[in-house]
């Protein structure tokens, strides 16, 4: 049986008695959005699609077999310990312990479901869950600005330089689409929901801390709110001169806040224990790799070696999209966002920025930073039609023909 609508800020969210009625209501909502991504992403798969062909390679290989996916796909056909594939540097022991286990598990499902080759199976979870990831991106821009601007915001997301990642058996949309209900969770109060998916995340990729930061950050703010609250109430009920006693947060709050960091810690302390290295097993594992954090030092000097010495095209629209993400963080800041969505972009750069080697990687790794494209969103909705058309397609334009560059000439890793 169908409820009354319910009224949200920037929106109308049609709510329902049950649970299905409410997504479907959702889905309802952000079908334009979604529709648009599904146009646009279906494009950019064409568009590889066919210079695979030119090239002599199969598009489901291009797609997804490239790169971090072969790891990913051994891992969920053989599990952990086995040699790297295809020869893949680093040959040592342990490498695949670099990788967290949620892809894998879901790509192992998929084939243990569907009688489909593992790189289908990976190309279906990657697939599934850049159109959550779309969805929960909308629910977010739609609750804090509205729905024109959750539209915008998902189109934004779709059309970005290195777009093309959202279409690959990468991690990168499975960590953008928990994060992105996390968040939507966590801004609606949802606390337990947001800690779970928090959870979740944290077995996608180490960047999920976050998403673990975010969550914690908006139980910060709700309990630090209740306990003033309280305390004004408190104050004017207590008898004078008797302070009130102490407030012990909500035990849902405390639950989220405890639950959110399990999933990362979890994988981390086992990747420890398996390597008998401890606590710090996992950061050895990373260091195999050339991945350290070094607080920035290493992109600086990839900055430097880019402006006086040049470098190919890929490493050039690394640093404009490091560039124009820096910009957007100043801008999203000076909104004044909620604390759960600048922690998470905030935390997201930093661990982003400020890791050793891999500079050509950075704008995939900012690829879950959704909220950094607020401000253009929101500059957009204001527009006219015909502006916010022209710069869409201009941005689409790009990112469909960048997208086959960097899969196909771009000779650097992903």
């Amino acid at each position: 049986m169908v409820a009354e609508t319910v009224e949200r800020a920037g929106g109308v969210a049609a709510a329902s008695g049950t649970p299905w009625g409410r997504v479907g209501a959702a889905a309802r909502r952000a079908r334009t959005a979604l529709l648009w991504f599904v146009g646009i992403r279906l494009a950019g798969a064409a568009c590889v699609a066919a210079w695979a062909w030119r090239t002599g390679r199969h598009p489901r290989s291009l797609l997804g077999g490239s790169w971090d996916s072969q790891w990913y796909l051994s891992i969920a056909r053989h599990g952990y310990g086995m040699a790297a594939p295809d020869g893949r540097w680093p040959d040592v022991p342990g490498a695949d312990l670099a990788f967290f286990p949620l892809f894998p598990w879901l790509v192992r499902g998929v084939g243990a479901v569907l009688p489909v080759h593992p790189l289908t199976a990976g190309l279906i979870v990657a697939w599934g869950a850049a159109l959550l990831a779309a969805w929960g991106i909308f629910a977010v821009g739609e609750h804090l600005h509205g729905r024109r601007a959750g539209t915008l915001l998902v189109v934004l997301w779709a059309v970005l330089p290195h777009a093309v990642v959202e279409s690959l058996a990468y991690t990168e949309a499975l960590l953008t689409a928990l994060s992105a209900w996390a968040l939507y969770a966590a801004l609606s109060g949802r606390f337990l929901w947001a800690g779970a998916l928090a959870a979740l995340a944290g077995l996608a990729r180490p960047s999920a801390l976050a998403i673990v930061a975010a969550v914690q950050a908006a139980v910060a703010v709700r309990a630090w709110r209740q306990w003033r609250q309280w305390r004004r109430g408190a104050r004017r009920s207590a008898p004078r001169g008797r302070a009130p006693d102490g407030h012990v947060p909500g035990r849902r709050l405390c639950a989220a806040a405890l639950l959110a960091p399990v999933g990362w810690l979890g994988y981390v302390l086992w990747v420890g224990r398996r390597t008998g290295r401890g606590p710090l097993g996992y950061f050895a594992v990373q260091a195999r790799w050339g991945s350290r954090f070094d607080f920035g030092r290493d992109a600086l000097r990839a900055v430097r070696r880019l402006v006086l010495l040049g470098a190919p095209p890929a490493y050039l629209m690394a640093l404009a999209v490091v560039a124009v993400a820096l910009l957007l963080y100043v801008l999203l800041a000076a909104d004044r966002p909620p604390a759960a969505v600048l922690g998470y972009v905030t935390v997201l750069l930093v661990l982003a920025l400020g890791g050793t080697g891999y500079f050509a990687s950075k704008p995939r790794f900012l690829l879950p930073a959704f909220p950094l494209l607020l401000p253009a969103a929101l500059a957009l909705a204001r527009a006219r039609r015909r502006t916010t058309a022209v710069i869409t397609g201009g941005l689409a334009a790009l990112s469909l023909g960048y997208g086959p560059y960097l899969l196909t000439l771009a000779a650097m890793p992903l």
